[in-house]
């Protein structure tokens, strides 16, 4: 029986994470991963990370999961795929099918970062192929490069929903509605308003009735629910579509955990059976500890560090590192992951309808409603500001952990303040330089940069635009509103992309001066 100082079972953001720690601090580490390819859910993430640089923050998840990659092969981390535990026993043996042989190996420890599975849920027709997750739908896209359907219908607003509906968009599907049984949206709002500027209708306090098609999805049905989440008779809507992708939620993959006899908890804050743990991932078993989604479900900028959590409790458990060094190490990362623990989305205020900023300001309704801040709304939130020349138009209207524009412009345009969560101000006495950097680095695509009068009756907008083929120059078009509806003729007057921007594009539009602070997102004809 092979032995090793640490066996941790998952490769994604929280494993690999605790293995690197680990390994850091001279242990012998083995991690197993089902898959053919290490990294979890990060390789399916092409969008940049929220958070601050600590958290690699304006990072798209598949570069993170590379960095991981790397940096636990530099520290001599063994990664082992295509191997799935099926067994933990005591005494922390663990028990791994390698292709058609059942092996048996033994920690000192074990850290177990199984993250979590889709939830589906069931309605006439839900069995027809065409019915899809969308963590499957991920798969295909961004790991494949398998487009999922034509027309899809996605069911979920979360932040999945949301942002799983913008990479159908960008992979070339039409996604037809967003729908979710919930009356308000459940994401993020800047993750919302870049897909309901595409022209994407919201349906919430909506859900599906049933999948339509004999071999396959042909279409499907919607209809309005009460309060009590049952239909309400003659709201139906039909939808002509060939996929429905499903975004309804995660559950916990705990069932090793059950098996060794871990105390558990049906606690669903943490989206499900979760064991019962300390802040550090510590079990009820001696010498078995738990990171990332496992013991709850949160984002993969805290699953990494729990991870490093986990691998550093389990260093100091087995005599790796003293309790000193360790505390030291774990105030670092309790700051860090209490960062990213605030706002509106903290899991302390799951659950709890969220009235005004911390700011003191009015939450947009229209924005939880239909997935867009309304024109007369937009106006009192801190970061829309009105200057003579090129000046930022920052729609950040919750307060979300994140702060890359702040660090991305150096001339100091723009400020968060100490609490990432603040809403982004630009300071007064400041100059904008038109580098474009905010607006790139922006991870919700809610930066715009404005010259209100070009002194010709028109204005520019500059905005974020990550799709293809790239406009060019001079190609003319609509400027669509933040609810994706035309609201004037726009033409394409610049168009940047460099390195630094990270592959996202920037266009500059031409629009008649009475639409600049309406028009967000440009669409050619």
């Amino acid at each position: 029986m092979k032995r090793y100082d640490l066996i941790i079972v998952g490769a994604g953001p929280s494993g690999l994470s605790a293995a690197i720690e680990a390994a850091k601090r001279g242990l012998k580490v083995v991690v197993f991963d089902e898959n053919e390819k290490p990294g979890g859910q990060l390789f399916k993430q092409i969008h940049k990370f929220f958070g601050s640089k600590e958290h690699r923050a304006k990072v798209r998840g598949f570069v993170i999961g590379q960095q991981l990659l790397d940096e636990a092969d530099a520290v001599g981390v063994e990664v082992v795929l295509n191997a799935t535990v099926i067994g933990l026993y005591q005494d922390h043996e663990v028990v791994v099918k390698l292709g058609e042989e059942v092996t048996h190996f033994k920690g000192d420890a074990v850290v177990i970062a199984t993250g979590a599975a889709e939830n589906m849920v069931t309605f006439d027709g839900w069995t027809l192929p065409g019915v899809i997750g969308a963590g499957a739908a991920q798969t295909m896209m961004n790991l494949h490069g398998v487009r999922p359907g034509k027309k899809v219908l996605m069911l979920g607003s979360g932040n999945v929903g949301l942002v799983v509906s913008f990479q159908l968009m960008q992979c070339g599907c039409e996604v037809v509605a967003l729908v979710d049984a919930a009356p308000r949206v459940g994401g993020y709002g800047v993750h919302a308003a870049k897909v309901a500027r595409t022209g994407v209708p919201f349906y919430l306090s909506h859900t599906i009735v049933k999948a339509e098609g004999e071999k396959e999805v042909t279409g499907v049905t919607i209809a309005e629910v009460d309060e009590s989440f049952q239909f309400i008779p003659g709201t139906e809507k039909h939808f002509d579509v060939d996929t429905i992708c499903l975004a309804v939620g995660l559950s916990p993959m705990s069932q090793l955990l059950k098996m060794a006899g871990a105390k558990m908890e049906d606690n669903p804050r943490r989206g499900g059976q979760v064991p019962i743990c300390d802040e550090y991932g510590r079990t009820s078993i001696p010498g078995v500890f738990v990171a990332g989604d496992v013991s709850g479900i949160e984002e993969a900028s805290s699953a990494m560090i729990e991870g490093r959590m986990a691998g550093i409790v389990a260093s100091e458990y087995l005599g790796y590192v003293d309790g000193d060094a360790m505390e030291k190490d774990l105030k670092e990362l309790d700051k860090a992951l209490d960062g990213l623990r605030q706002g509106m989305f903290a899991p302390k205020n799951r659950g709890k309808a969220i009235e005004k900023t911390e700011e003191g300001i009015d939450i947009s309704l229209n924005l939880l409603k239909h997935g867009f801040v309304s024109d007369e709304e937009i106006e009192r939130f801190p970061g829309v500001t009105h200057r003579v020349g090129v000046h930022p138009v920052m729609e950040c209207t919750q307060n979300i952990p994140c702060n890359p524009c702040q660090d991305a412009c150096k001339k100091e345009c723009i400020s968060i303040g100490e609490n990432i969560t603040s809403l982004p101000i630009v300071v007064d006495g400041s100059e904008c330089i038109n580098c474009g950097m905010c607006v790139a680095s922006c991870s919700g695509q809610a930066i715009f940069l404005v010259d209100e009068d070009l002194g010709d009756g028109f204005a520019s907008v500059t905005l974020p635009y990550e799709f293809l083929p790239l406009p060019e120059v001079g190609t003319k078009g609509k400027g669509l509103g933040r609810d994706g509806q035309p609201v004037c003729d726009a033409e394409v007057i610049q168009v940047r992309n460099v390195k630094a921007f990270d592959k996202t594009n920037l266009l500059t539009v031409k629009v008649p001066k009475e639409y600049a602070m309406k028009a967000r997102f440009f669409q050619a004809v």
